[in-house]
């Protein structure tokens, strides 16, 4: 008898328009990338306490039934933006390019500004730790379609750090030009919070056995950006019930390809804290935790709602200690930014993900002794940044993520 191969499996999923019920079109789910993904439904069990002359035990039981899961991934644009946003409670969406702007571009490596003579970024909804293009004007061509790290906004002015290091020429000013903001953004919202669930199936095609889990929703993210090797991102799932008896038949058919886009490393783009960009960080992990909760009632065997917590963004990152900014932050507890943007390669407009933190504070400043360089641990918690918002800044949020695939 054939024996299942993680090799041959494939995970589907599909967004359900009911809570816990199957999509009733079994065409359009997608394929997912994985490093790992594990679905399992888990059933309490209840044992019989009689006290009994036999000194034997009568009875066992199953009773509430949830599904429990994670999936792991190498971070990709495009391969996650659809869970990050649910877990986030927005969808991502697109930014409005700039047109018809006169743009000058001065400055010198690394530092540089996009100056308009008209308008405003600001209104135009351009926020710190994104990434812009310069993608349509009479530009010298060190100059065009590079991906652009937004430092600082004004109405005027975008101060800019190129990601891939090269330079930009000094120009301008250059009529008819456009900033674009590839992909798109999401970030957590005030209000209008969308509340998600997803049906997700196993497909054992070697031995030809489907399970099939519904009532997913998408509960925490985590993202860890070592010094070196592949981003990552862990997903956790908490689900209703199988979706249907386990069987030979594939329910989701033709389900669309996974996504094919390259992997981001955190050797490859910026990394602002503070209004430090450093080279001294050592390893940045964060978690998006969205806190659902739901218990079980009397007369059912599900929980029949999942319902919605805080979002909770944690996390911590290591650097080696070489002056007395960072842990000044930590002593005085003061507030700092923290934005990165990860690239597929080192090319001008390679795609990329990048993720602001606009208010956070830092819980510790511990230190590491030994023989090599002394490190300092971070932990630290983000925070609602209310000054935020539409003309200002940064968004009103705890995180911001922009995905250029999304």
């Amino acid at each position: 008898m054939a024996q299942a191969s993680g090799v041959f499996k494939q995970v589907s999923i599909k967004e359900e328009t009911t809570y816990g019920v199957l999509p009733a079109v079994a065409t359009g789910a997608q394929l997912l990338r994985r490093t790992d993904a594990s679905f399992n439904l888990n059933k309490d069990t209840y044992e019989s306490g009689e006290i009994r002359t036999d000194l034997q035990t009568a009875d066992f039981r199953h009773g509430v039934r949830k599904v429990a899961g994670s999936l792991k991934g190498e971070l990709s644009p495009g391969s996650y933006a659809t869970y990050l946003g649910a877990i986030l409670k927005r969808d991502f969406a697109a930014v409005t390019a700039i047109t018809a702007a006169s743009i000058t571009v001065a400055g010198t490596a690394p530092n540089y500004t996009i100056t308009r003579a008209a308008g405003s970024f600001l209104t135009d909804g351009i926020k710190i730790g994104q990434v812009v293009r310069l993608s349509a004007g009479v530009f010298n061509a060190a100059n065009l379609n590079k991906n652009l790290f937004v430092t600082g906004v004004t109405a005027l002015v975008l101060s800019v750090i190129v990601l891939n290091g090269t330079a930009l020429v000094a120009e301008g000013p250059i009529a008819a030009a456009t900033v674009s903001v590839p992909g798109k953004t999401t970030y957590i919202p005030l209000s209008g919070h969308t509340d998600k669930s997803y049906s997700i199936e196993e497909w054992y095609a070697d031995i030809a056995r489907s399970e099939v889990f519904s009532g997913c929703k998408f509960t925490k993210a985590s993202v860890q950006l070592p010094p070196t090797g592949m981003a990552t991102l862990d997903l956790t799932v908490a689900g209703k019930d199988h979706g249907q008896t386990p069987g030979s038949t594939r329910y989701f058919t033709s389900p669309t390809a996974a996504t094919s886009s390259g992997v981001v490393a955190a050797v490859n783009g910026v990394l602002r804290i503070g209004s430090q960009t450093l080279a001294s960080v050592t390893g940045l992990n964060f978690d998006v935790d969205a806190s659902f909760s739901g218990d079980p009632v009397v007369g059912a065997n599900t929980i029949s709602t999942q319902f919605a917590g805080r979002v909770k963004v944690t996390g911590q990152f290591t650097a080696y200690f070489e002056d007395g900014v960072l842990p000044a932050a930590f002593f005085s507890e003061s507030e700092l930014g923290i934005q990165v943007a990860l690239t597929t390669s080192n090319d001008a407009a390679a795609e990329f993900l990048s993720f602001s933190l606009s208010r956070v504070k830092l819980g510790g400043a511990d230190k590491a002794d030994g023989e090599g360089g002394v490190v300092r641990t971070y932990p630290f918690t983000a925070l609602l940044n209310s000054a935020g918002g539409a003309g200002t800044a940064n968004e009103a949020s705890t995180i911001a993520i922009q995905d250029s695939l999304a």
